[in-house]
């Protein structure tokens, strides 16, 4: 028979190849977790040199975070502690305010303020800054280069993330599956075990996490992870009550894919099975429900905008995706490994389907909006980006479902010839099958009376066994299990030599498969976009960070610290500026290049402009010297006027990298 349906063999292996690359690239270029609560302010700012030392060092976040004895240290220009180590809570109303005492009779110099804690939504974030009292000095600080959540750890938390997501699917789409689409599934074999490696998948996640999450919050090393006492505070901590209720939960789940593959699948009786599969699907749903909030009570549904709202969205999002892509997964290893799959399971999931992207679509777009919040945010933000790559992988995903679809639909409308010559083919099997048991019956009674025929050995022959002595003297029961293995045998082989040789069977695996492939690139998307700050709060803590820069004293330089990253090799680093004596007239520039070590890096180039926004004064451009290694100055840099002028610094690392940075300072 000829079929007239799309071709997908190059197609399929293009998808696959694309499919692998993008995973490629995203898994590249993932960075540890970012900062879901941004620094918004300090007192003193970044970088400000102050006549007198403070009593107190103020940080304030975009979001609440929580606070240990260790969270906020102040070092002196040796590295030794300045702080009284007492964190001082100065949250009100919506500002979110933490302080740290500093000891009395502090001297002149530099000073860092280095700060490590966890957002709201479950992300450690750190960050330092410095600044100096009388006038600035030389720190001997070194700050650590790796970032919070990063190293082996953040890698091996972030895979225990994503197989989490995984196995969820599975799990839940897998019970889902059967339940709604194919009941005769609970049955059969390999989608029982795939099911069972989702709840398997899911629970081993879980507990390494719970696990990880101590080094992954603090010290980054990965020893402890053993560690008691720090197991002990992650329990006490809200993402280790979340950790802990979804534990509990997947014991209640191990009852329920229990009794779906134990009672439900041995019913016989239409009417209990009926109501079995009611009660499943209720108490399944409510346990599914309960796991899919436990991310929605402790990551990004749980802070910011209208968290009452955006929890349960958040809920159904995960449900709708658990119900298609692991509903996905389970119709692939029924159309590979199962004997045989009714067309209207097919039918129905391709529903159930429909109704998920529909529900992804509204809840996508919520959250979308609430995590972005601009157009600007959507394009110039990290988060943006990759939801931009997810929104395209969708789109893919929701073509390839509609090819399948197509397949469907040829599954439903079998040619009627086709039909009649597979149950010509299921006749002559039953005929011959029937035949090949008289002949055993036959073969059976010779051997009772010592006798052997010259018929019993052609049946054999064309049964396709080679009877040895031995088990032509075995006993009836020992050749009737042999003869039921053999006749199971060539069933098996006719249905699979059925299944393979129906086109629209295979044009509908193909395109599975490639859905399925494509899901597995929009998984890792969607778990690096659970790691990584929002775009609105990117945003707003950008805007923030431009728009309080640290205040002049008269008389005194003013030193700003600006971080870059160009992208390249050697790309990341620190911009030291010292503008002398920091008020309007000649000014002397200092500028110094670090590596995030503190160590110095050269540059090929570093560009610097002052502009007067307020006054439309500027940019006026300055062409520093390079003096050694790092470290670059210009003389004579006139200040036209006093007020608030933004300092824009372009750092070049190489002949293509390069990025531009900006801080404003109040001078005069």
């Amino acid at each position: 028979m000829t079929t007239t349906a799309p071709r997908l063999g190059n197609a399929l292996a293009r998808l696959l190849i694309l499919a692998a690359a993008l995973l490629g690239t995203l898994l590249a270029g993932a960075a540890p977790a970012s900062a879901h609560a941004a620094l918004t302010g300090s007192d003193p700012k970044d970088g400000a040199v102050v006549a007198t030392a403070p009593k107190e060092v103020n940080l304030t976040f975009s979001e609440q975070v929580a606070m240990s004895p260790d969270s906020i240290r102040v070092l002196d220009p040796s590295g030794r502690r300045a702080d009284t180590g007492e964190i001082r809570d100065l949250c009100s109303g919506s500002v979110v305010r933490y302080g740290v005492g500093l000891r009395a009779g502090l001297p002149d110099g530099t000073y860092t303020v280095a700060w490590q804690t966890v957002s709201a939504d479950s992300h450690p974030i750190a960050g330092a800054f410095t600044f100096s009292i009388g006038a600035p000095s030389t720190t001997s600080v070194a700050l650590p280069d790796q970032a919070p959540g990063g190293g082996l750890v953040g890698a091996l938390y972030g895979i225990a993330r994503y197989l989490s997501y995984a196995g969820f699917a599975v799990l839940v789409g897998g019970g889902a599956f059967v339940l709604a689409c194919w009941p005769r599934g609970a049955g059969v074999r390999p989608v029982q075990q795939t099911v069972v490696r989702g709840w398997l998948t899911l629970t081993g996640a879980t507990l390494a996490m719970l696990l990880l999450r101590n080094p992954y919050t603090g010290s980054g090393k990965l020893a402890d992870a053993f560690d008691l006492a720090g197991l002990k505070a992650v329990l006490e901590t809200k993402t280790g009550a979340a950790l802990t209720s979804r534990l509990l939960l997947l014991g209640a789940a191990a009852l329920f894919v229990a009794v779906l593959f134990g009672a439900y699948a041995r019913r016989t009786d239409p009417k209990e099975r009926k109501d079995l599969a009611f009660g499943l699907g209720l108490g399944g749903t409510v346990v599914a429900a309960g796991i899919a909030g436990t991310w929605a009570l402790a990551e990004h549904a749980s802070t910011g905008l209208q968290p009452g709202i955006a929890m349960p969205v958040d809920i159904l999002h995960l449900l709708a995706v658990a119900a298609w892509l692991g509903g996905l997964t389970v119709l692939l290893v029924a159309l590979y490994r199962a004997p045989s799959l009714e067309r209207s399971a097919v039918e129905r999931f391709s529903k159930v389907a429909f109704g998920s992207v529909a529900v992804l679509a509204a809840t996508g777009l919520y959250q979308s909006w609430r995590q972005v919040g601009s157009w600007s945010a959507l394009t110039g933000t990290r988060y943006g980006q990759l939801l931009l790559v997810k929104i395209g992988l969708m789109a893919v995903l929701i073509g390839i479902a509609w090819i399948s679809r197509r397949w469907t639909q040829r599954l439903a409308d079998p040619a009627p010839r086709a039909t009649d010559e597979r149950e010509a083919d299921a006749a002559d099997v039953e005929r011959g099958t029937a035949e090949a048991v008289e002949a055993d019956e036959a073969d059976e009674a010779d051997e009772e009376h010592g006798t052997e025929t010259a018929e019993a050995d052609a049946a054999d022959v064309e049964r396709g066994t080679s009877e040895t002595a031995e088990a032509d003297e075995a006993v009836g029961p020992e050749r009737a299990a042999q003869l039921a293995r053999q006749r199971a045998a060539v069933a098996t082989a006719t249905r699979k030599r059925e299944r393979d040789a129906d086109p629209e069977r295979s044009g509908l695996r193909r395109s599975v498969l490639t859905e399925a492939a494509v899901a597995v690139v929009l998984l890792a998307v969607t778990t690096v976009l659970t790691s990584t700050e929002p775009g609105r709060t990117e945003e707003e803590a950008g805007r923030s960070t431009s728009a309080s820069g640290p205040a002049a004293v008269p008389d005194r330089p003013v030193d700003i610290r600006l971080p870059f990253d160009t992208g390249g090799v050697d790309g990341k680093g620190v911009v030291r500026l010292s503008l002398d004596p920091g008020r309007t007239g000649a000014n002397a520039l200092h500028i110094f290049v670090e590596r995030p070590n503190g160590k110095p890096l050269d540059v090929p180039e570093i560009k610097v402009a002052l502009t007067l926004e307020a006054k439309d004064v500027g940019p006026l451009p300055v062409a520093p010297d390079r003096i050694q290694t790092g470290h670059w100055s210009a003389s004579g840099v006139q200040i036209p006027m006093p007020g608030e002028w933004k300092i824009q610094v372009t750092v070049r690392t190489s002949e293509i990298d390069q990025t531009t940075i900006d801080k404003n300072v109040k001078i005069g």
